[in-house]
């Protein structure tokens, strides 16, 4: 045995099908199949270098997700915290421009404007834009705005988005009250 000692991988059989799965999910995205693949192949005892050449990369990206998939299991395959600024809105803020933004109309208009709605919740523009965004929500291009009456409706709101952001494997979105502010455009594989 040649080079550096490894630690041993080994798959238990739920480890190996879930890894199987998102080489074979159309939707999985191709750096995470990659990972996927080469995780595989290095369980199934093949060398290293081996692996490399198959999978069109260095020795040393194979090293890199093999250890990181022996040291964190799945959660090793995903992309690791990017650095920069730590963010300044918290969920409370979030939650109470989407409350407001659907349970209330500004003072002499009809609907909130991104800049009203940032004057009254003490924020930028920029940032009641992503919010809105981010939750799907587009009050100017209502004809007749609907206002939720639903207390839980921003919890709701946050369990579609999240699906929409990373699928689930296996998951299944029943629709029983559609909104119209929300368009819940799921993937194929969570139809």
């Amino acid at each position: 045995m040649r080079g550096r000692p490894k630690s041993e991988l080994v798959l238990t059989e739920p480890e190996r099908d879930e890894l199987v799965a998102l080489t074979l999910r159309r939707k999985t995205a191709q750096a995470l199949a990659l990972r996927a693949r080469i995780v595989l192949a290095c369980a199934d005892g093949q060398d290293s270098k081996a692996v490399a050449v198959r999978q069109r990369v260095t020795p040393q990206t194979v090293g890199k997700w093999r250890a990181r998939y022996v040291e964190h299991r799945l959660d090793g395959l995903l992309d690791a915290q990017r650095s920069g600024a730590p963010r300044t809105i918290d969920d409370a803020k979030v939650d109470a421009v989407i409350a407001k933004t659907l349970e209330s109309v500004p003072d002499g208009a009809t609907l909130w404007s991104t800049r009203t709605m940032a004057r009254e919740a003490g924020l930028t523009q920029t940032a009641v834009s992503r919010i809105w965004r981010a939750f799907g929500l587009q009050p100017h291009r209502q004809e007749t705005f609907k206002l939720s009456t639903d207390p839980m409706f921003v919890d709701k709101v946050r369990d579609i988005v999240g699906l929409n952001m990373a699928p689930q494997v296996m998951a299944m979105v029943l629709c029983v009250d559609e909104k119209c502010q929300i368009q819940a455009d799921l993937p194929p594989t969570l139809v």
